[in-house]
């Protein structure tokens, strides 16, 4: 069964996912969308040139909705990054300008009949993933934000720094809103089959520290470069991997939680199907706390933008 994966939106970071997915043969069928046609037809241009020498080949389609009505993973890296330079370091400033173009690209997938899943990047993308599903009227298990999937990879890069040990070595969770109240989970961070926590004493390990270092990392290499592209990008791409190979893999995505009545990231079994099964840590009191501050802020937010997309 050929695999057909559309990105919407060839900025910096979808140019990087379509980029990933053409150079390692992950998808057979590629979709490329952008209000800039002349940029996605340069990238689809850009890739064809690049197969000669590649071991796989990418059939490559530009500007065309209608080609995904067959489609099987939409990435939506619709963004306008220039919005982002601001002195908060506030993924909510993207906001007045993502949620119209996505209220745009959303009416225009549920019109090309799309019965896919939907991988959202967009920011602040735990309120830009519930308007995909409140517009599209997808499930909501098969529309999911990448959300801290990210921070939690951030965590995981600074905690390894600190140990000497590979990042994939480091178990755990940033949980909540992809943005400032985020919050890294140490009692679900394990580091050489031994407790963060413990470590942390043992070691004179600031978790504060690593905590903000997480939070902040995206912020970081912004400062630098201006956007951010490789590490959302990848995470992305793991999350269409995953879905694609119905590989079943617990992850820290935004997905809709009942018990908050809101998109968060919290770990969820993913696969063909979307989220498949949702996962219940035990968290510390505090923990629950700073994911209720950080549900009731996305939900804030969220009441915000569908009244303004009403309007």
């Amino acid at each position: 069964m050929a695999r057909k994966v559309a990105v919407i939106g060839m900025g910096h970071v979808g140019s990087t996912v379509a980029h990933y997915i053409v150079a390692n043969g992950f998808a057979d069928d590629l979709v490329l969308i952008d209000t800039n046609e002349a940029k996605a037809k340069a990238d689809a241009l850009d890739f064809k040139d690049a197969m000669a020498n590649l071991p796989f080949h990418t059939n490559i389609t530009v500007n065309d909705y209608g080609a995904l009505a067959d489609t099987d993973v939409i990435v939506s890296a619709v963004g306008n990054i220039k919005l982002q330079d601001n002195p908060n370091a506030d993924r909510f400033a993207e906001l007045p300008f993502t949620r119209k173009a996505v209220a745009d690209v959303a009416a225009k997938i549920k019109e090309s009949g799309f019965n896919g899943k939907i991988v959202v990047i967009t920011n602040p993308v735990d309120v830009i993933t519930s308007l995909y599903q409140e517009i599209t009227g997808l499930p909501k298990e098969h529309v999911i934000g990448t959300g801290t999937l990210l921070d939690s990879a951030r965590m995981k890069r600074a905690v390894a720094d600190r140990l000497h040990v590979d990042p994939r070595s480091v178990a755990g969770y940033n949980l909540g809103e992809h943005g400032n109240s985020q919050f890294t989970a140490w009692s679900t961070v394990k580091v050489l089959d031994q407790p963060i926590t413990k470590l942390a004493k043992e070691r004179g390990l600031d978790l504060d520290e690593l905590d903000k270092e997480a939070k902040m990392g995206g912020w970081t290499v912004f400062q630098g470069k201006k956007y951010t592209s490789y590490g959302v990008a990848t995470a992305a791409v793991r999350l269409v991997n995953v879905i694609l190979s119905n590989a079943l893999t617990e992850l820290p995505v935004s997905n809709y939680r009942d018990e908050y009545g809101v998109y968060l990231s919290y770990p969820a079994v993913v696969g063909r199907d979307g989220i498949v099964a949702q996962s219940h840590l035990d968290l510390t009191d505090e923990e629950l706390a700073k994911l209720q501050t950080s549900a009731n802020f996305i939900k804030e937010k969220y009441a915000e933008s569908l009244d303004a997309t009403k309007k």
